[in-house]
């Protein structure tokens, strides 16, 4: 692995530049576009790292009928993109939105493989989160990065933010070797071979001064690698201070770095790529609900509501404020990040209560909709005051649990010291060592198991989706994602609710122009990815949607700046 080690930023000056860019995540793509449609462009970002939350993500995108999709033969087409996408978005955005992304799509595809070093592949049956609404696939439309070379950053390599899961050994997982490698106790046929080969690659990859990442990490060194190759000067350590304007137009920003600031003069626009408001709990208690405990986002520290508080000051409007992408996560221990939950929900052999002791979701759901109804039932004066992942010994033995337990590994001592864990041998102990209340969650257990056993979730249509069952255990049937819960230790494992970053914002037209709350926009002003409401209203087409139409609304801003008069 890299040793990391402190790099000093760039260091900031009074520049005129044709496009600015804050925020180098997803932002980066607007840089690219900008740079090679001739635009003299800088890129700014707030903390030491850049990335973003690009960087921490899984790096799938969710872009349909894309190049890398036609060519794999997917079948995929616009004119079904078009329909899956009004029906899903089903008018909490506006329709423009969604059809300059489809529109624009395949072009964003051609430039990253133009102007990075980045390969693609199609994430083969990644179904979309909502198949059954017309024109879905189960099939899926998200597409990853192939594992990356970051050494090609050479001495920019510190300078890339750290992503959340670090293996033990070097191996460049990708989301689609991450579904067999989690099933390599019960398909050892698929996940070995994966697993060898990834092992080798990172470690063979290091004896050749080659360091091999997936993910999220490849996505962003991709990107990393375009902006050093195409010499895009990158300012780290460089927050945005206010903007400049000259009547209604922006013209460009004041930066400040190290208690310096300095002006930034944007002769065709400023693109706001700042990220959500994931750590401003402020907001996030304005917003969305004073249950959400501080800091649980996954987002970068960083995003904290800059970009959304500083364009309001010059006119804009918000929308899509009580959304995010939403992310049931293990309950964090003291100190610490909630821990990743990839698969966990949907494999057999595992149900979640809330604190009544009983179900209350189904539990495949994709993580948005999760969230969703968690904040649907504290609207309703009916919150969910904690929510446990219930499990047996053979579901331990089988799966990975929170990213980093491996099959047969112990929870952590630390788990049952903080109270977040709890074994008992039968379902009324455990009830009763996790506070639920014992009758209550005796039922749903038995339930449970009766419905399981059948392969029918009458109650929540668990596995009813071809979603559901992309993470289910094929080797369980008739249902890959129901088993009964026959033999102890039984364990239960606190949950809460996180999220990848927030997804409301600046309100956003079809161009990526900001616009005020009378539908004018301010001129030479843009925001993309989690800096603007997001372009899907309140639903999460894909895997990847959030990465896919910052990728694309990067691309659509800088060709809208290229079209403006200096």
């Amino acid at each position: 692995m890299s040793k990391r080690s402190e790099l000093p930023p760039t260091l900031a000056r009074d520049v005129t530049v044709d496009l600015l860019v804050v925020g180098s995540g997803t932002g980066m793509a607007a840089a690219l576009t900008a740079n090679e449609l001739g635009l003299s462009t800088l890129v700014i970002e707030k903390t030491k790292y850049v990335g973003g939350s690009t960087a921490r993500s899984g790096g799938a995108f969710w872009i349909p009928a894309n190049p890398v999709l036609q060519e794999s033969h997917s079948g995929d087409t616009l004119d079904r993109a078009r329909t899956y996408v009004r029906s899903v978005v089903e008018g909490s955005a506006p329709a423009e939105r969604g059809t300059a992304f489809l529109d624009h799509g395949a072009a964003t595809v051609e430039m990253l493989r133009r102007t990075t070093p980045m390969r693609f592949f199609w994430a083969k049956e990644y179904s979309d989160y909502h198949p059954e609404l017309p024109g879905g696939s189960a099939a899926g439309r998200t597409c990853e990065c192939l594992p990356f070379d970051a050494s090609v950053l050479g001495a920019e390599r510190p300078r890339l933010r750290p992503g959340v899961m670090e293996a033990p050994v070097p191996m460049p997982t990708t989301g689609a070797d991450y579904k067999w490698m989690n099933l390599v106790a019960r398909v050892p046929s698929k996940g070995l071979p994966r697993i060898v080969k990834r092992v080798a690659q990172g470690i063979g990859g290091l004896a050749l001064r080659r360091e091999y990442m997936a993910g999220g990490q490849a996505l962003a060194a991709g990107l990393f690698a375009g902006v050093l190759d195409a010499k895009i000067p990158v300012w780290t350590e460089t927050s945005l201070v206010s903007l400049i304007t000259d009547g209604d137009a922006v013209t460009g920003a004041v930066v400040e770095q190290n208690g310096r600031e300095v002006t930034v003069t944007a002769r065709r626009g400023v693109v706001l790529a700042t990220g959500g408001f994931d750590h401003d709990m402020d907001m996030r208690h304005k917003f969305q609900s004073e249950r959400l405990a501080d800091h649980e986002s996954l987002g970068a520290e960083g995003n904290t509501g800059d970009g959304i508080r500083i364009a309001q000051q010059a006119g804009a409007d918000i929308g899509l404020m009580d959304q995010a992408w939403w992310f049931p996560a293990v309950a964090a221990l003291p100190g610490h990040d909630p821990l990743v939950m990839l698969a966990e929900r949907s494999l057999p052999g595992s149900f979640i209560v809330d604190h009544t002791g009983r179900r209350f979701v189904n539990e495949s759901t994709d993580y948005m909709s999760f969230g969703q109804r968690i904040l649907e039932r504290e609207r309703a004066s009916d919150p969910v005051e904690s929510m446990w992942i219930v499990f047996d010994q053979a579901y331990r033995n089988s799966y990975i649990f929170a990213a980093g337990l491996f099959p047969r590994q112990p929870l952590p001592q630390s788990w049952y010291d903080a109270g977040i864990a709890h074994q008992s041998s039968d379902p009324v102990a455990l009830a009763r060592s996790a506070g639920l209340p014992e009758d209550a969650f005796a039922d749903t257990f038995r339930r449970f198991n009766e419905a399981a056993a059948a392969g029918v979730d009458s109650d929540f249509q668990r596995g009813a989706s071809a979603y559901d069952r992309y993470y289910g255990d094929p080797t369980v049937t008739p249902n890959p994602n129901l088993r009964p819960l026959n033999r102890g230790p039984f364990y239960a494992v606190k949950m809460t609710l996180s999220d990848l970053g927030t997804c409301g914002g600046v309100t956003a037209d079809e161009r990526a122009r900001v616009l005020r709350e009378d539908g004018s926009v301010v001129t030479g002003l843009y925001a993309i990815g989690n800096t603007a409401a997001n372009a899907f209203g309140n639903t999460y087409p894909g895997a990847g949607a959030t990465i896919g139409q910052g990728l694309v609304y990067g691309y659509i801003a800088a060709h809208d700046a290229a079209q403006r008069t200096a």
